[in-house]
């Protein structure tokens, strides 16, 4: 075994995930984060096939100094999907073996930044514990964007994960929200599934007040991505108003 331990890298993915058209990756990902992808072979992701994909994309643009077919990848447990690791209820140690043994491996989401709203808190946390460097590359934050976007307050805020799926349990969230973000300014910040978005807004727009401030930022970094805030009686007056079936941060705030 080398004495010399290997790094994890946390390397970030564009926010197009699952959408009909993507865009070029080197749009949206610096070069410096794309060439350090390249050269890593041993990878821990939420799923196999689209962290392939992921770098199939990449070599288009770096050239991979290992073939997609040759490079090691390991998923995290479908449970840890459900359940979220950033309680302490998974052992991330094993799957992290290949830098105990010099390697350098790369932590990955299908969207966005790994361990932001998206599993992989454990592997990090493991990574520390087994004194590993751990090392984010810059790339596409949705949250970050979607805050900066919303004119709400980016002092204080909160991200809180999905709302619940039934009715009454989504108001009563809703209505537990805006009254801390009205009581302290807190912005608060959620996501939704794409395709539950228009149910998602329809809920807000029938539960919160008319005053309350709700930002919506739709597709970040595609070309049909859009940002828009205003307060719930604007909203309420755009018959228009739809959340599409793309990825969705919502805000809500003061």
């Amino acid at each position: 075994m080398s004495s010399a331990k290997g790094k994890l890298y946390l390397v970030p993915a564009p926010l197009d995930f699952g959408c009909d058209v993507q865009t070029p990756i080197q749009d949206v990902m610096p070069l410096v984060t794309l060439q350090r992808a390249a050269t890593l072979s041993c990878w821990i992701c939420e799923n196999a096939k689209s962290t392939r994909a992921y770098l199939k994309r990449v070599n288009e643009v770096q050239p991979l100094q290992q073939a997609v077919q040759l490079q090691q990848i390991q998923e995290l447990p479908r449970e840890v999907h459900k359940k979220g690791d950033h309680g302490g209820n998974f052992d991330a140690r094993p799957l992290l073996q290949p830098a105990l043994e010099g390697r350098d491996i790369g932590l990955v989401s299908e969207a966005g930044m790994p361990a932001i709203a998206d599993p992989g808190s454990s592997v990090v946390r493991a990574a520390h514990d087994l004194g590993l460097q751990v090392l984010p590359l810059v790339g596409p934050m949705s949250l970050m964007l979607a805050l900066a976007a919303s004119g709400l307050n980016g002092q204080n805020f909160a991200f809180v994960g999905y709302l619940p799926q039934d009715g009454g349990e989504r108001s009563q969230r809703i209505r537990e929200l805006e009254s801390l973000a009205l009581k302290t300014g807190q912005t608060q910040i959620f996501i939704e599934t794409p395709y539950r978005n228009t149910a998602l807004l329809q809920a807000l727009l029938q539960t919160l007040q008319p005053g309350t401030r709700l930002a919506l930022s739709c597709g970040l970094t595609m070309d049909s991505g859009w940002s828009r805030s205003a307060q719930v009686s604007a909203w309420k007056r755009d018959k228009e108003s739809a959340a599409p079936g793309l990825p969705t941060v919502f805000c809500i705030g003061r």
